[in-house]
């Protein structure tokens, strides 16, 4: 094997960061489409009457829950990573995310599922044209507490996030 680091530059040392950091981009935008893909096809056997069991949401509530996560954390990818956010109130957004999560478990389930999908599209197409700085923007959030990148968010907030969900409601469902 040819030892190749001792002609090392800083230089070298970020364009193989930034490689890795594309190849990652890729991935969530690959994993979003695929959880995506499992909202779709399990989402819409979700109907208006499935009831609530115990403390767990029902199918609807779920959904709803999915439409807004999906919704905000696609726009915060987006917005942290075009340098257009550089501070966020993580805690009072979630707040306000779970009000309209409330108001949203009134609609029909094929309507969520339609949203999210929607916001699912955007947020994959952004990922798959974003780069390697975009990725490593960062976000000061609730005043200092902590610091998140856009590539944080995709990965953990949306994509994690939603496929944890889309397996509740696969077990919801009996999926």
């Amino acid at each position: 094997m040819k030892i190749e680091s001792p002609g090392f530059t800083t230089a070298d040392l970020d364009h193989y960061r930034d490689e890795l950091i594309d190849h990652e981009r890729l991935v969530l935008a690959d994993r979003l489409e695929r959880a995506s893909a499992r909202l779709a096809e399990v989402g819409l056997r979700a109907t208006s009457e499935q009831a609530a069991g115990s403390d767990e949401w029902n199918p609807t509530e779920v959904l709803a829950h999915i439409a807004v996560l999906s919704k905000f954390y696609g726009m915060l990818t987006y917005k942290i990573g075009s340098g257009q956010m550089t501070e966020l109130d993580l805690l009072g957004n979630v707040h306000l995310r779970d009000v309209l999560g409330e108001q949203l478990a009134t609609e029909p389930p094929v309507m969520l599922v339609e949203m999210a999908l929607a916001d699912h599209r955007r947020t994959i197409e952004y990922l798959r044209s974003a780069d390697a700085t975009a990725m490593r923007r960062e976000c000061v959030v609730d005043g200092g507490r902590s610091v998140t990148r856009a590539d944080d968010i995709a990965r953990e907030a949306l994509i994690g996030h939603l496929e944890l969900h889309v397996e509740q409601l696969e077990r919801a469902l009996g999926a």
